[in-house]
């Protein structure tokens, strides 16, 4: 994606930029047309995934998030980042290459993984990035659930590895997703094995058997 200010979309804050050259490197070996991300904010992922990723194929992207925000978000904001959610996947679905059908899911990611599930879809998703909840629990079930919708070779996305409430003293292993990704692949790592080579940040695993 070029520079996001000057493509028309309107984001408040740019945590993404940063993933997109490891992104660009590794998805597209996965050869993807189903993506589901949990944690939308104002769709700079999901913007950048609409773009890049129509340039072989039509894809299907399904976007999951309250749009209630978490510990760390002003709750007051958050309708107004719906708003620029709205508006700028809408636009990127305009410079798409090849068609994307955006499926929004305004719910507790737990239920929408759930209706997925009950939907049929085990094994459907390509790509799933796993960016919601911060807090442990939270992303432990995220990852869980998410496992079962993911095809055998397909890719895993954990953001926020690292993050931690630290810098607003609050810092603990219940409002950081490091130990819920750590309990995650460890008790499935027979099931998963860890991209190595990319910044750790993020962290990135294959799925190889159900």
């Amino acid at each position: 994606m070029t520079n996001a200010a000057a493509s028309g979309y309107e984001f408040s804050i740019d945590w993404f930029a940063g993933n997109i050259p490891v992104w660009d490197q590794l998805i597209p070996k996965f050869a993807p047309a189903r993506f589901l991300e949990i944690g939308s904010y104002e769709g700079r992922s999901a913007c950048h995934t609409i773009e890049t990723y129509t340039a072989q194929r039509a894809i299907e992207l399904h976007c999951v998030d309250t749009w209630e925000g978490g510990v760390e978000h002003d709750k007051s904001t958050m309708s107004d980042v719906e708003r620029r959610f709205d508006k700028n996947v809408a636009l990127a679905q305009t410079k798409a290459k090849n068609p994307a059908m955006i499926v929004k899911h305004k719910k507790l990611s737990h239920l929408a993984l759930a209706d997925l599930i009950a939907s049929r879809q085990l094994g459907k998703f390509d790509v799933i990035y796993i960016d919601g909840s911060h807090q442990a629990p939270d992303v432990l079930t995220d990852c869980v659930l998410s496992y079962q919708l993911l095809r055998n070779g397909g890719l895993m996305m954990f953001d926020d590895y690292l993050w931690s409430m630290e810098d607003m003293g609050k810092q603990d292993s219940f409002n950081m997703p490091k130990p819920a990704i750590d309990a995650f692949l460890n008790i499935f790592q027979r099931k998963m094995f860890i991209v190595r080579g990319a910044p750790v940040y993020q962290l990135y695993a294959v799925k190889t058997e159900n």
